[in-house]
């Protein structure tokens, strides 16, 4: 676990270790990273935010990513995996957490259910902005046997604004020397206020109660 959090908060050298190491390949690597992340229920903790906002800093090097690229895959990675995890939704349907298991736990279906309750359709991009329900939300609308059209309509919008927001803030943003000398701090920032759409009902229901 703590291997992992030491790469969510210095995504940005080890994503220069992996391009010396892989080169070009490395696009191949965060389309399968983001494909994951989005498509498959069973891998909610991947990184995308800040994954997507370290690699747009990158682009912003002169020898950098570059960006038109990874505007471009990733953007294609995001909607192939929302559309894949809707038809797992789709055909094994509510059955899944019933076991209440480490990967399917029900306060996740809780939370994305209370997303849906409040965004309607629109949460297939509204849950792009935020971890875990951004996995969750598609398998659900494919439980809910939601009007397909409809939601590829959202998940293309919804994939475009994500990718391109954090992408172009990292590359806009990312390289400035007070970001740079606390990337890291940055990075947990950029999880925190993701995290916010996601905390904000359970604390209204608490504050409720």
């Amino acid at each position: 676990m703590s291997q992992i959090l030491d790469i969510i908060l210095h995504m940005d050298q080890h994503l220069l270790q992996w391009i010396a190491f892989f080169g070009p390949w490395v696009y191949v690597i965060m389309f399968l990273i983001i494909f994951c992340e989005t498509g498959l229920v069973v891998t909610p903790f991947l990184p995308g935010d800040s994954l997507l906002f370290a690699l747009g800093a990158l682009a912003g090097l002169s020898d950098g990513l570059n960006l038109w690229i990874l505007l471009g895959t990733l953007t294609i990675a995001g909607i192939i995996g929302d559309t894949v995890n809707y038809h797992i939704g789709k055909y094994l349907g509510p059955k899944v957490f019933e076991t209440n298991s480490r990967f399917f736990k029900k306060e996740y279906l809780d939370d994305t259910n209370a997303f849906y309750a409040k965004w309607g359709a629109f949460t297939i991009v509204a849950a792009r902005f935020a971890p875990i329900v951004r996995t969750f939300a598609p398998f659900i609308a494919g439980i809910g046997g939601m009007n397909y059209k409809k939601f590829v309509t959202y998940n293309i919008l919804g994939a475009i604004a994500w990718v391109f927001t954090f992408i172009l803030a990292g590359y806009f943003f990312g390289n400035l020397p007070i970001v740079k000398r606390n990337f890291h701090y940055i990075i947990f920032g950029v999880i925190i206020v993701s995290m916010i759409p996601m905390i904000a009902p359970w604390i209204r229901s608490k504050l409720k109660a």
